[in-house]
């Protein structure tokens, strides 16, 4: 950072640090047996659209790269959402999915493309969660919609599980950066 940004108030974006993706087992297993929330076993990674040949040959790269089977659909936004699934227990093999797809987008430069990647998990009432990881800060949150299908959260199971999974990720602070992922497939 320059001294004039430093004057401005203009900071560098933050790098993703796409290795943090790899503390999702770990949080998985803290929220199961502090909250009940299980895996569901689908996970996604979100991206600004790309056009023509680009695309094409993301899609090519993404179903060579995984084992699993790979989806691809846009939201209402234009948001390109890849879906990746795997048996629920297996976080594991579902997040080195994840990261695989997000290096191979980043090394493509489409890096700053990248918007977020989720996990998502449900409890024995249904209730579904996700945790959303934002690229460009570098941090985690849960997004808890509420069961009945309105775009209402449930802000105290959000909090709850900020709380408990404070030592397993990097908590984004700033509440205002808890973006909804309305629709998002993955959870």
């Amino acid at each position: 950072m320059g001294f004039l940004d430093a004057i401005l108030g203009r900071s560098k974006p933050v790098r993703p640090d796409l290795d943090q993706l790899f503390a999702l087992p770990s949080a998985a297993v803290t929220l199961q047996a502090a909250a009940g929330f299980v895996p569901t076993g689908w996970g996604s990674v979100c991206f600004a659209s790309v056009e023509g040949g680009a695309f094409s040959r993301i899609q090519e790269e993404a179903r060579a790269l995984l084992d699993g089977p790979v989806e691809f659909s846009q939201d209402a936004y234009g948001y390109t959402w890849l879906l990746v699934r795997h048996a629920p227990e297996d976080v594991a093999g579902l997040v080195n999915d994840l990261h695989a797809v997000n290096t191979s987008l980043e090394e493509a430069g489409f890096g700053p493309q990248l918007l977020c990647s989720l996990i998502g998990f449900r409890d024995a009432r249904e209730r579904p969660l996700a945790l959303v990881y934002l690229y460009k800060r570098g941090t985690f949150y849960p997004f808890a919609p509420q069961p009945d299908g309105g775009e209402k959260r449930d802000n105290p199971i959000e909090l709850q599980v900020r709380a408990m999974l404070g030592d397993d990720l990097t908590i984004e602070n700033d509440l205002a950066r808890w973006f909804p992922v309305w629709g998002a497939p993955g959870f």
